[in-house]
């Protein structure tokens, strides 16, 4: 017997698809919605960006912010793609393991840990607040160049005060595991069917997660764009989270070509729930298409 949702609260947010024989789960971490400041993207006006999130069924003054991450099911383990910000977000966050189990997954069951980059609401949810590792059976897989940029001493002294405040927070995450985290490279099969893509722009280190099996493809690409709506139909825009902007954008048109020329199925962390669908070019640039729902 199925038991019956409460009165006023959400169904989990969680979403089954297949990648050949891979199973992938998205994971709704949560959503955070705020006024959108003003140089928000800096290459553009007030006035065009909210002209953009208005024709994208958005509030033209409003910043919204999802959050999802994702779970593989490869060889007979279980992969979680980001952490989400775990016990340390504001209200509306901090969903995903109440997701993973809805779909059957305790943090026990998690053998592999994989992080897209280091920005804290990919890297929280790795610990809890007493800091003990929120999957403690999980081996902790992160890009090599990332970690070689935010653990380096010399290049936190070098930072604006305005980012100490995130190599202060990798140290709070990762310093307990510098002995055993994984570092792996660009273009490397880390994990059996998971291939690392560069997608640094965002952050020196970022990568994309090429998915893999039975000749399908699909791709994590992470933070290549804030919400997708609207970056995907501006390329061209940066966005005040963005370290190297001028990068950004040539990653975010690599990576955009590459799953248009090649049909891919991506998954976004700021897309909105289920985060997944194709990417079209058109006259003007590219459009997000969400997948269709299958209830098999």
């Amino acid at each position: 017997m199925v038991d019956r949702i409460a009165a006023g609260a959400q169904a989990p947010g969680f979403y089954r698809f297949k990648v050949g024989e891979i199973e992938v789960i998205a994971l709704h971490e949560g959503v955070l919605v705020r006024d959108r400041p003003t140089g928000f993207v800096p290459n553009a006006t007030h006035e065009e960006v909210g002209e953009a999130y208005a024709a994208a069924g958005m509030a033209r003054d409003k910043l919204t912010i999802t959050f999802n991450a994702l779970a593989v099911r490869t060889a007979g383990r279980v992969v979680l793609i980001d952490t989400g910000l775990g016990e340390f977000g504001p209200p509306g966050t901090g969903q995903l393991l109440g997701n993973l189990a809805a779909a059957g997954i305790q943090p026990g069951e998690v053998s592999a840990v994989v992080i897209s980059h280091f920005h804290a609401d990919h890297i929280l949810g790795v610990n809890r607040k007493d800091g003990q590792p929120t999957f403690p059976n999980a081996e902790i897989f992160v890009p090599a160049k990332e970690w070689d940029f935010w653990m380096d001493d010399a290049q936190m002294d070098a930072a604006p005060e305005a980012a100490k405040e995130n190599f202060g927070l990798c140290r709070q995450v990762f310093g307990k595991l510098a002995e055993t985290v994984r570092r792996y490279a660009w273009d490397e099969e880390f994990l059996p069917g998971l291939t690392s893509v560069r997608a640094n722009g965002h952050t020196p280190g970022m990568s994309a997660i090429r998915i893999t099996s039975a000749g399908e493809t699909m791709m994590f690409v992470a933070d290549i764009t804030n919400n997708p709506l609207v970056f995907v139909r501006h390329p061209e825009w940066q966005a005040m989270f963005d370290m190297d902007p001028v990068e950004t954008i040539a990653t975010r048109k690599r990576i955009l070509d590459m799953a248009a020329a090649e049909k891919l199925r991506v998954s976004f962390y700021h897309a909105p729930f289920p985060a997944t669908g194709y990417i079209v070019k058109n006259s003007s640039g590219y459009e997000f298409l969400p997948a269709l729902w299958h209830a098999d």
